[in-house]
């Protein structure tokens, strides 16, 4: 679970407190289609797939691997 949540950066956090906000009003102002756009704004940040399919809004991956090897060419005539 830690490991899950060390991706999750600020705009992740308020896009899913943001969709929780939605729920709560729906609730109670009693407007249940707002309670599908408040799941369905919920329900983003937790699969971590919004802006259309774009990576822009996904956590980056970082790779620590230090161990590059040198590659050798040759000429081809």
């Amino acid at each position: 679970m830690k490991d899950y949540l060390k991706s999750w950066d600020f705009s992740r956090i308020l896009r899913l407190a943001l969709g929780l906000f939605i729920i709560a009003q729906s609730i109670v102002t009693k407007e249940w289609v707002f309670m599908v756009l408040g799941v369905l704004f919920s329900l983003l940040p937790i699969f971590n797939i919004a802006c259309c399919g774009a990576t822009g809004c996904k956590p980056t991956v970082r790779n620590n691997s230090r161990d590059i090897e040198d590659i050798n060419y040759e000429e081809v005539r």
